[in-house]
């Protein structure tokens, strides 16, 4: 079986700031992964250039042993840090875009989704509160079945119990030969839904780690090794 992410001397930079410095990475699938760091330390590049919303200067990238390109975009689903849904659609409009966009779009599961919530389809986007537009976006992201999810900070800026349904949603709605790559820096409300960690700082892996392996070694809970390494 294919790694799901490869890369090796991936670097990005704008002007003179380095985003990503030779990173060189392995994801295997069936992982949920924290992708932590904190602000600026390279997560929301790596994950656009995943997403080929960038082009890495120098390094190599491959998704599912391909090049990024046509067939990469098919198998990977993508949360980004804003919203990106259209404020004067229907939540049921969204749906149908996404079921003619996407072929891996399972829409009974979108609206099995939205009826736990009790968000109703014929609702307009721009009606919608804050914590309700990134659920949404959510069930929306979460209804592929795709191979690789990125989240880009998926429950920041809402309140706890949205937090809950993001985090219940996430780890209930892929398969599990999936491979979920979480960016936050909102650890201790993630860690104990993953199953390894990258900590990030100026565009450098300074740790991957399966988290067992630090709660064991470290005898330490995951945000609070977090906090230790990068002195928080």
């Amino acid at each position: 079986m294919n790694a799901i992410l490869e890369c090796k001397g991936l670097s990005k930079s704008y002007g003179r700031f380095q985003a990503l410095d030779h990173v060189d990475l392995t994801l295997e699938p069936g992982k949920i992964i924290g992708l932590l760091g904190p602000n600026g330390s390279g997560k929301t590049t790596f994950i656009k250039l995943i997403n080929q919303l960038l082009v890495p200067d120098e390094g190599t990238l491959l998704i599912d042993g391909n090049a990024p390109g046509v067939e990469s975009k098919s198998i990977i689903s993508y949360l980004p840090e804003k919203t990106y849904l259209d404020e004067n659609q229907k939540i049921a409009e969204t749906l149908d875009f996404f079921a003619d966009f996407y072929d891996d779009f399972d829409r009974s599961r979108a609206v099995q989704m939205l009826e736990k919530l009790n968000i109703s389809p014929e609702a307009r986007i721009k009606t919608l509160s804050k914590g309700t537009k990134e659920k949404v976006q959510l069930i929306l992201v979460m209804s592929r079945k795709a191979k690789l999810y990125c989240l880009d900070e998926p429950i920041a800026g809402v309140d706890p119990a949205a937090r809950d349904y993001i985090l219940n949603t996430i780890i209930n709605n892929y398969d599990e030969n999936a491979t979920i790559l979480i960016s936050t820096h909102l650890i201790a409300d993630i860690e104990n839904i993953l199953d390894e960690v990258i900590f990030i700082q100026n565009g450098r892996i300074r740790l991957y780690s399966d988290v067992d392996s630090i709660r064991v070694n470290k005898r330490m809970s995951i945000d609070g090794y977090f906090r230790e390494v990068f002195r928080c």
